[in-house]
């Protein structure tokens, strides 16, 4: 395949699957690299690993990959050394690495020895150019779907006219969209199927409702009811929405979101 990307050292394009978020906590379950060299030539491997616990239901519902499926295979520890060596001045790419898969490289080197780091590195992040080139606001929408610049942007009127204008625009643009109010409002709601609340503050992992802000991202709401519930508790004091606090003050009580077969949830 031929590549628009002038290389002068191989890179690595990486994706991991594991089994949670949290780097110090959670443990990889498959690795895949495709490395690409500078003369067009390009190799993929992918390792499934035993992360040595057991996988939550939650994550295998999104990689679908079980504990009998790793249970024979190699632990990362088992593989650290080659892989280390074969990511040996290599720049990486992948898409949200910066935010997720760098740092679960990062401690599983760490825990087998290993001391892997950006230093001398340049990182591509697809989901960061997509989002420089098509900012998700009403301004970088505007440009995209009506193709002409936003006069007056964050003024009350002009944003108005020119959000009727944008849902036309992806109407056009996107003919398998619905046609009617009921059906579009109801695909909105499914768009991001995985939050629990409208403002994103927690969202679920399979049947699992996990803290989706703040230091403790990631961990799931009954351990930190469990271990620190003074973080609900500030929750409670702070200025959240009503809908979040809620969710809070039940965990609390041990009172915790139910997910619904399709999907929605249940205080």
């Amino acid at each position: 395949m031929e590549t628009l990307l002038k290389l002068d050292r191989p890179l690595a394009v990486f994706d991991i699957e594991s089994t949670g978020i949290m780097p110090t906590r959670d443990r990889i379950v498959e690795i895949a690299v495709l490395k690409i060299t500078p003369d067009g030539e390009s190799r993929s491997t992918v390792r499934r690993l035993n992360p040595e616990m057991p996988i939550p239901p939650g994550a295998s519902a999104v990689h679908g990959i079980y504990d009998a499926d790793v249970a024979e295979c190699p632990t990362f520890a088992d593989i650290a050394e080659k892989l280390y060596n074969y990511l040996e001045g290599c720049d990486l790419a992948g898409y949200n690495l910066s935010t997720f898969d760098i740092p679960m490289l990062e401690t599983e080197f760490k825990r087998a020895g290993y001391e892997f780091n950006l230093e001398g590195r340049r990182v591509l992040d697809a989901y960061n150019i997509f989002c420089k080139m098509f900012p998700r606001t009403l301004t970088g929408a505007y440009k995209f779907f009506c193709e002409k610049d936003l006069e007056g942007a964050h003024g009350a009127a002009a944003d108005t006219a020119a959000t009727w204008e944008v849902i036309q625009g992806e109407l056009k643009k996107y003919p398998e969209l619905p046609r009617d109010t009921a059906g579009l409002a109801a695909f909105c709601e499914q768009s991001e199927p995985d939050m629990v609340d409208r403002t994103r503050r927690f969202r679920w992992m399979g049947d699992e409702v996990i803290v989706n802000f703040g230091k403790f991202a990631g961990r799931q709401l009954k351990d930190i009811a469990q271990n620190d519930p003074g973080f609900l508790r500030w929750i409670m004091r702070s200025d959240f929405p009503e809908e979040v606090q809620k969710i809070a003050s039940d965990a609390l009580i041990g009172k915790f979101p139910v997910k619904k077969k399709d999907g929605a949830d249940s205080n």
